[in-house]
């Protein structure tokens, strides 16, 4: 089955053409400009075999959507709904609907979903301590983000370890610009970092992660708009708020150039996924593995070594070298650690693809 996978992100649209008989066919479109994007979408398409079912990526699900699912009318109706709960991402996944259907029409269209890996979190961590009617009439809980990834590297790192997966605790760091972490035992999630919407959590490139409630609450009691408050949070806060750039690789340099201003971003940016972590093992009991995820987690072995130090209280440790090497998938456990340490190439498009079969019934 020949299937076009489709991740759009919040700077540029990633496409992907699975078939069991040839290597993949890759194409990223960059975002811009509406009208210029969708002629690159169309003639990047264009130059792909037609393929049999396209899977779309769409961060927010909702409470009903916990599985992939042929997008209708229906869906997309109640996809729309979900904006404002994921508003970089859910609209660019929604003009991808279009414009994948205007571009292969009568080609099914699979929406997969990166809150449906959390949808049978434990009440304890889905829920929040907020009034009951808030629950009941806004559908308030965790909802958690990243599945698909999530997903996709729990398998992988069960091949590489050898294990089911099922007989696994797992902490996976998904770090990126937008990232988060999960705690997975059964090959499920029991615990994650992102909430009701991807602001929760760690720092994050432009986003702030979890602050104060008050903080928002003052700032709009004393003369910011509700939209400038969000918006300041989406897209001016974390390490850029802290630092000017969210880039990690210039951080990196900064600090080591003696930038005081970037050496302290990254210690909030540690001090925060250091807690985070240690609270996702105590979900599991402790932990069997870390597996590390995304373009910081992949790319970036200072993180790595760092929060692997932090942890080393609960059995972690990475070789210097292994880890200072390690490109794709890989182990980077030091001799005698009782933790095993990964790290796995994001594979969102496999996850997709697996969700597309799923839905379409197909082997």
């Amino acid at each position: 089955m020949r299937i076009l996978t489709v991740n759009p992100g919040s700077s540029s649209l990633k496409l992907s053409l699975l078939d069991d008989d040839a290597p993949p066919t890759r194409a990223e479109i960059a975002a811009g400009d509406g009208g210029r994007q969708s002629e690159r979408l169309a003639a990047a398409v264009a130059r792909m075999p037609r393929p049999d079912a396209v899977g779309l990526r769409f961060v927010h699900g909702g409470r009903d959507l916990v599985e992939p699912v042929v997008v209708d009318d229906r869906v997309t109706e109640r996809l729309y709904r979900l904006v404002d709960l994921a508003p970089v991402h859910q609209p660019l996944s929604l003009y991808a609907l279009g414009e994948i259907g205007r571009a292969l029409p009568g080609v099914p269209v699979v929406g997969c979903f990166d809150t449906a890996f959390h949808a049978h979190l434990p009440e304890a961590a889905a829920t929040y301590a907020v009034p009951a009617e808030w629950r009941e009439r806004h559908g308030l809980r965790r909802y958690g983000f990243h599945g698909l990834s999530y997903a996709y590297a729990t398998r992988r790192a069960g091949e590489l370890l050898r294990a089911d997966p099922a007989a696994l605790r797992m902490v996976v760091c998904h770090l990126g610009a937008g990232a988060s972490l999960a705690a997975v035992a059964g090959g499920r999630s029991v615990d994650t970092t992102m909430g009701f919407t991807p602001l929760e959590g760690l720092v994050m490139a432009e986003r702030a992660g979890s602050i104060d409630p008050g903080i928002p609450l003052w700032l709009i009691r004393h003369g910011l708009s509700a939209e400038e408050v969000g918006d300041a949070l989406e897209h001016r806060s974390g390490l850029r708020g802290l630092a000017g750039t969210g880039d990690m690789r210039r951080l990196r340099a900064r600090a080591a150039d003696g930038d005081e201003t970037a050496a302290l971003a990254l210690d909030v940016y540690h001090h925060r996924l250091r807690a985070c972590a240690a609270a996702m093992a105590a979900a599991l009991g402790g932990m069997d593995a870390l597996v590390f995820t995304g373009g910081v987690g992949e790319h970036d072995a200072e993180t790595r070594r760092r929060l692997a130090a932090d942890l080393s209280h609960l059995g972690v440790a990475v070789d210097p070298e292994v880890n200072a090497a390690a490109r794709g998938d890989a182990e980077i456990t030091a001799a005698g650690a009782p933790v095993r340490t990964l790290v796995v190439t994001a594979r969102e498009d496999v996850e997709i693809a697996a969700g597309v079969r799923a839905a379409l019934g197909s082997a």
